[in-house]
């Protein structure tokens, strides 16, 4: 199974264009990026030709959730997107409400076909693991994109009262997004800090059963963003708004150690 990285947009500074090249010449199979402009539409649809680029396209749901996925996965699918990444209904909303969502989400995606993982995410419906728990045993079809630093922090802890709940999760996942979190944030200020070992250690156990699973499930490849974003994800020096680290070193520190840590295996 072949591990395929690819760059968040999300930070990079530049023109459409720009960031596309320097993504290309870093080495990554392609971009993962929330969906363009209308004015924009065009260029980017060349690029991804031009640039031979797999796409992972973002969404976002609000106000209607079920009618903003499906508006967006049909925008989406212009793109003919590997999969689609959803930021999906509410964390305030009741579970009867989630589940609603869901069971619409989950026809739109297979009438679109194309993949979906709905990220665990803060202030989404799957920002703690027992709420995204439930959901995913209520509905035998639903997959998730795997970003962890969002339910450590959440929890305040590095999850070791909610291994049931994150087994289930693993078992679900589809697309990983590749952030080391903390107890006190989503977001560790740079991974290859020595004070932050131990939780790259954890996320990167987390990777690797992910990973060993989708292979098992017989997959041809997985998907993989590391995704560290800007400030105010990015802690800043007090009183500059400096940042602490370079974003984009960051992000390569992460994808380089997939390269290393999870080549390709047979």
């Amino acid at each position: 199974m072949k591990v395929n990285i690819f760059k968040a947009l999300w930070g990079v500074e530049g023109t459409y264009r720009e960031q596309f090249k320097r993504t290309k010449e870093a080495g990554f199979h392609g971009i993962e990026a929330a969906l363009p402009s209308q004015a924009d539409k065009a260029e980017f649809k060349e690029l991804l030709e031009e640039y031979n680029f797999d796409y992972i396209a973002q969404i976002f749901t609000g106000g209607n959730h079920a009618d903003s996925f499906a508006q967006q996965v049909q925008q989406a699918a212009a793109f003919k997107p590997v999969l689609i990444n959803s930021h999906s209904s509410l964390d305030r909303e009741t579970f009867e409400q989630q589940a609603s969502f869901f069971e619409q989400a989950l026809v739109i995606e297979r009438q679109a076909g194309i993949a979906v993982g709905h990220e665990t995410h803060r202030q989404r419906a799957m920002f703690t693991p027992w709420t995204t728990a439930n959901l995913l045993e209520a509905f035998d079809e639903l997959k998730i994109t795997a970003d962890f630093s969002h339910w450590v922090c959440v929890c305040e802890s590095h999850l070791a009262d909610n291994l049931a709940d994150l087994e289930l999760a693993i078992k679900r996942t589809i697309h990983i997004h590749a952030r080391v979190g903390y107890p006190e944030g989503p977001q560790v200020p740079d991974p290859s800090a020595k004070e932050y070992a131990y939780e790259l250690e954890l996320f990167e156990k987390w990777w690797k059963q992910i990973l060993n699973l989708r292979q098992a499930q017989g997959a041809a490849y997985a998907t993989v963003t590391p995704e560290f974003g800007p400030p105010g994800y990015l802690h800043t020096l007090p009183h500059t708004n400096q940042p602490v680290a370079d974003l984009w070193q960051v992000n390569d520190f992460i994808a380089q150690r997939f390269r290393e840590n999870f080549p390709k295996r047979g």
